[in-house]
């Protein structure tokens, strides 16, 4: 096969110009926003209180448009006909007909939503709880009921005071009954959410993108397949997928890294030294597991008191001046092997742990993963150097330390 007619192999992208590293940007906080909304969206059922405190309009018109959110009935006309007790009562007071009846209407409705509990379709029954016990608390009994009747009676109202009894409706009672609404359900008993169609403008464009770049990767290099330049940005397909959009996390953080639109190198060393810490400790105590456990098997088996004392020669032990020779001459050997030949040996035992824990790695689907997402190449090889440096110096810490036990007790006496 000629030189011509040969594939091309890809290449390692080169470093962006400055044209290509703003489109990367612009992309990337396009993905971060689809981020963004996809997060608000998963979270604005949960936390629609919080949002309404705080942006109003915004929750209001979002719930409105794309979650099918709808005022509830029952609790709307209960302060429809609050707001209309306010007007009357400005008008001619609390002695007039017109007011009795509405505080009559007041208190049947409080009755009607303690039995029928309209905050259950919103799954808000601890609001209206939350309801009943600030009333009970104002009117001071146990009947929540019987505080409703109570609040809205004219008796109740000219002895507290009209005005500092409504500014407690409205500012404690009010705020938790708007917060309740009703969400129409699909046929399939599904609630109704229209996320799709605001979500579906950035599929379009990430499909577009993908396309656009899939091209290019195919053209540019002879004997590559659209599957081929596909795979090269597999985390894209996040972007696509109407579901799990969660996901899209993964393709957002590699955008974002790409690009040098967010610094995230502080992030990754603190996750790089959290993993890196937690395999050192285990891979450290198994390590000193094995060498105490061998150690105490040979020591079972006589190996150590062969080696010392040899009895194939005829050599015994002798006992002189309540010390023991062999126990002192073996701490002894373990001082020299743990404080003045281990050190020397600690960059060769780095290398061989090195080596081990690559080949393993190397045979991880994950790693192969990691290599194709852009800046992090060399992480796994970051990685397992930092974890072979630990459980090296984690490994020979412990043996110090366990050789500074040992010989504590059994020193000479004076």
């Amino acid at each position: 096969m000629s030189a011509l007619s040969r594939p091309r192999k890809i290449r390692p992208s080169k470093p962006p110009t400055r044209r290509s590293r703003w489109f990367e940007r612009i992309t990337a906080s396009i993905a971060l926003l689809n981020l963004l909304l996809v997060a608000f969206d998963l979270s604005y059922i949960r936390f629609r209180d919080l949002y309404l405190k705080q942006l109003p309009a915004l929750t209001q018109w979002y719930g409105d448009t794309f979650k099918g959110i709808e005022p509830e009935r029952t609790t709307s006309a209960y302060l429809d006909v609050v707001s209309q007790l306010e007007e009357q009562v400005s008008q001619t007071g609390l002695q007039s007909e017109a007011t009795q009846d509405l505080l009559q209407d007041l208190r049947d409705r409080s009755v009607a939503i303690i039995d029928e509990n309209p905050f259950q379709v919103a799954d808000k029954t601890g609001t209206l709880e939350r309801i009943k016990n600030l009333m009970r608390e104002r009117v001071s009994t146990d009947s929540s009921k019987e505080a409703f009747s109570t609040f809205w009676s004219r008796g109740y109202l000219a002895e507290s005071g009209w005005a500092d009894s409504i500014a407690f409706f409205d500012s404690k009672i009010q705020p938790l009954i708007e917060t309740n609404y009703y969400r129409p359900v699909w046929e399939d008993g599904e609630p109704l959410d229209q996320f799709w169609l605001l979500d579906q403008w950035f599929i379009y464009f990430f499909a577009i993108e993908l396309a656009l770049r899939t091209l290019i990767i195919s053209r540019r290099y002879q004997g590559t397949s659209w599957l081929d330049a596909i795979l090269l940005r597999w985390y894209d397909l996040f972007l696509l997928l109407p579901f799990w959009r969660w996901l899209r996390v993964i393709p957002v953080i590699a955008r974002i890294n790409h690009s040098n639109l967010i610094n995230l190198d502080p992030l990754r060393s603190r996750i790089n030294r959290l993993v890196i810490s937690n395999i050192a400790v285990e891979l450290t105590e198994i390590i000193v597991l094995r060498i105490v456990t061998q150690a105490q098997n040979l020591i079972r088996e006589g190996e150590v008191s062969k080696w010392l004392v040899k009895p194939e020669l005829g050599q015994k032990y002798i006992d002189l001046n309540d010390v023991d020779e062999i126990e002192a001459i073996s701490s002894r050997l373990t001082s020299l092997l743990v404080y003045q030949v281990l050190p020397e040996v600690k960059p060769e035992i780095d290398n061989v742990i090195q080596h081990s824990i690559t080949n393993a790695v190397n045979k991880t689907p994950v790693y192969q993963g990691l290599q194709s997402i852009p800046g992090m190449a060399n992480l796994p090889d970051q990685i397992t150097q930092q974890i072979a440096s630990e459980v090296s110096k984690n490994a020979y810490e412990a043996l110090t330390g366990r050789s500074k036990i040992k010989q504590e007790p059994n020193s000479p006496k004076s």
